[in-house]
């Protein structure tokens, strides 16, 4: 017996066997990733710092491509609007989804309810915003329903889709399309909370709002901020529905709508002359650095001891 206490663990067959087995399978997953997602990080770092139009070698430039991407005027509609989807977008979707997460918990059909306001978040972006372009379009010879209903009431038609006032439509579009992924996600954590903590909750005749900002939330706070992470990635990249809600859809729309995802595009691709490789990879290192700053920020502020339970 004391021989066989003896043995380093370390040394069983079958610990020996996964170690073997651990560099096979986590070798190829490191490879795809270094290849597809570090490798393209550290080419358009590099290029960013030089001047191309796609061919030829690169001139390096230093930071010129970077002062002519501050300098220009669609680049600080850009990152405005890009901020504004962020911060406001986000508040409106995580308001919506804590409104149902507080009413979907007791409703008896609330597994059918999940599954009706996820449905948006399945349909192509692009989709989306021919939708709402529909909905919201001003013709004063065919209206869209937003302007229908108005006239129908006896007020003037609006026009929605402006550059002045399309943000607001996206932001409203994008609250939309995304509340019903975030509900799934926390009604997925609310559903591992014990119930006997609702019921002590009910016999103190605790209200709604009550249950929910002592038990519900401080109990899901870590699931909120992985999907205040998810949302801030999302939001920075937008591109689709914006491309099609404020614009023809077939080219670029006005630039105080664009976000940076836009200006990208605007610079590789879509730029009447040469394009301007340089200042798109330029803006892309913003963009990186944007989201870093962010879910750093907002992992720092919604730091909070884990519960267990």
């Amino acid at each position: 017996m004391a021989r066989g206490r003896d043995l380093p663990v370390t040394g069983t067959p079958h610990l020996a066997r996964k170690q073997r087995l651990f560099w096979p399978f986590v070798l190829p997953a490191i490879v795809l990733y270094v290849l597809f997602l570090v490798g393209p990080a550290i080419v358009t770092v590099a290029l960013s710092f030089t001047r191309w139009s796609g061919a030829g070698t690169p001139r390096f430039a230093g930071l010129d491509e970077y002062a002519q991407m501050l300098g220009s005027e669609s680049f600080g509609y850009a990152f405005g609007n890009t901020l504004m989807y962020v911060a406001v977008g986000g508040v409106g979707t995580f308001l919506f989804a804590f409104l149902f997460a507080m009413v979907l918990r007791d409703m008896k059909a609330s597994k059918l309810i999940r599954a009706i306001l996820f449905f948006p978040n399945i349909v192509a972006p692009v989709a989306i915003g021919m939708f709402f372009g529909f909905v919201f379009r001003y013709n004063p010879s065919k209206q869209g329903l937003a302007n229908f209903l108005l006239n129908l009431v006896g007020a003037p038609a609006a026009k929605f889709l402006q550059p002045e006032s399309v943000v607001w439509v996206v932001i409203g579009a994008l609250i939309w399309a995304s509340a019903g992924f975030y509900i799934t996600i926390l009604m997925a954590a609310i559903d591992r909370i014990p119930p006997y903590l609702y019921e002590d909750a009910d016999l103190c005749g605790a209200t709604p709002w009550q249950k929910f900002r002592h038990i519900t939330l401080p109990m899901i706070w870590d699931v909120v901020g992985i999907a205040g992470v998810l949302w801030t990635i999302g939001a920075v990249k937008i591109f689709e529905m914006v491309f099609v809600l404020a614009g023809p859809g077939t080219y670029l729309p006005p630039n105080k709508t664009w976000t940076l995802a836009i200006y990208v595009y605007d610079r590789s691709f879509g730029t009447q002359g040469t394009p301007e490789y340089g200042v798109a990879c330029a803006t892309a290192v913003v963009m990186i650095v944007l989201v870093t700053v962010l879910v750093l920020t907002l992992r720092w502020v919604m730091r909070r001891e884990r519960l267990e339970y």
